[in-house]
């Protein structure tokens, strides 16, 4: 990341608090700027008001509501939020949902830092909607 750039800022949520942590430090050390943390989509969705990240990490597969309810979600409120699928879930059927409502990327667990890394600096490359325009 260049030095003058402002870190991407990101949230970060998985019902898995080791993956959580995982993510977070990966995410830290890699350069971007882990604002906060959430378990479920409830408190993901109440961060965000807050919080205002540029990117959300997000599991698929969660207690509660899922994160393709969460997307939905996201995109209806924050378009200016870019969203990319952190999970377990490999069905394309689950890709093909997430991606068609609006995730900038699908990574897969287990994954490999460099995946991540380059996941959301694409991410971060793609125009989105404005909440000024």
């Amino acid at each position: 990341m260049n030095p003058r750039e402002k870190p991407a800022r990101v949230l970060v949520v998985d019902d898995d608090n080791l993956m959580r942590e995982v993510l977070k430090a990966l995410l830290r050390d890699e350069g971007f700027e882990v604002v906060g943390e959430a378990r479920d989509g409830q408190s993901a969705l109440a961060l965000l008001e807050r919080l205002l990240p540029d990117i959300v990490c997000l599991d698929v597969n969660m207690p509660g509501m899922s994160g393709i309810e969460v997307l939905k979600a996201i995109r209806a409120g924050n378009p200016a939020i870019r969203v990319v699928m952190i999970t377990g879930d490999a069905s394309m059927g689950t890709v093909r949902e997430a991606v068609g409502f609006g995730a900038l990327g699908y990574i897969i667990k287990p994954f490999k830092a460099g995946r991540v890394n380059m996941s959301l600096r694409a991410a971060m490359k793609v125009p989105l909607a404005s909440p000024f325009s």
